[in-house]
């Protein structure tokens, strides 16, 4: 395997008609790569959704499989993994974007793809994960398959937001095809679609130490900063105040922020970073910021 691939037939694994189901030959090259000139001593699939995985099993003469999902009666969040592996194969929700509910024709509310806050599913998804993780034998991967998604014009990174279990090994950027969204039209000229999904490998390399990185967004107030120019501070001033304001007008914004203290001289820097930076045009008293 590559660190892109593309797979623009499915292939005759798993039911085609179930949405959501991947392609069978990113499993199928998933096993090989992994074990060229053997099998892997145990092969789980979690949220095995349209029977891809077993499929890929069976054509491959892997005996020692199993196919675990909501479908089958297996619970992600409350049930255990029944059996240790030496390599699992998840693909779970992208959140909501496919009911799997209608595709089962029952509901079940420890579903993942239910209507629910997106960081109520990331940290119902970190629960799976790192009990995939766990169930692991030492030496063991941890392969999933994992799309980023668009929601009311605001981009969601899962990858970046879950928790990550294990030593990455490898991350590989499948091509999408057979998108619901191929055949819409966007008003917007700078829409850019999502035609990628992300496979991580995990290795469990240690038997009772394991590492696990956390990804913290924190929003911060650039009033509060010293690694920031006074040029930058400005702009953002002139921005706030409507792209207008006097040298007084600035001063009294600024000279609250942490890069002003210690500085006995910030109406002058203010002064001096207006006068020598070309983004910045004098209009009668006022400054305004000018970008050309």
């Amino acid at each position: 395997m590559q660190s892109i691939v593309s797979y623009k037939e499915r292939g005759n694994f798993g039911d085609s008609k179930y949405r959501g189901n991947c392609t069978g030959y990113i499993i199928k090259d998933l096993l090989t790569h992994f074990y060229p000139t053997s099998k892997p001593k145990k092969f789980v699939e979690i949220f095995s959704g349209g029977g891809t995985g077993k499929d890929v099993a069976e054509e491959l003469n892997i005996t020692n499989s199993l196919h675990l999902d909501l479908n089958n009666g297996w619970d992600a969040l409350i049930d255990e993994i029944p059996s240790g592996s030496d390599f699992i194969f998840s693909h779970p929700p992208y959140w909501d974007i496919i009911s799997y509910e209608s595709q089962r024709n029952s509901y079940s509310k420890n579903d993942l793809s239910n209507q629910m806050p997106y960081e109520e599913f990331i940290k119902k998804l970190n629960l799976v994960n790192e009990k995939i993780y766990h169930s692991l034998v030492y030496g063991g991967r941890h392969a999933i398959l994992i799309g980023d998604i668009r929601k009311q014009g605001k981009y969601y990174s899962i990858i970046k937001d879950m928790d990550w279990y294990g030593d990455l090994e490898a991350h590989i950027i499948k091509v999408q095809y057979n998108c619901v969204s191929d055949n819409k039209v966007y008003s917007n000229n700078n829409f850019i679609p999502i035609k990628h999904e992300h496979l991580l490998v995990f290795k469990k390399n240690r038997v009772w130490l394991f590492s696990k990185k956390e990804t913290n967004t924190l929003q911060i107030n650039i009033m509060e900063v010293t690694n920031i120019t006074w040029r930058d501070l400005i702009q953002a001033t002139l921005e706030f105040l409507k792209n207008k304001a006097s040298i007084d007008d600035i001063y009294n914004i600024l000279v609250k922020s942490k890069k002003a203290q210690n500085n006995n001289h910030v109406r002058e820097k203010i002064r001096q970073t207006l006068n020598n930076n070309s983004n910045f045009k004098k209009v009668d008293n006022e400054w305004i910021l000018c970008i050309e």
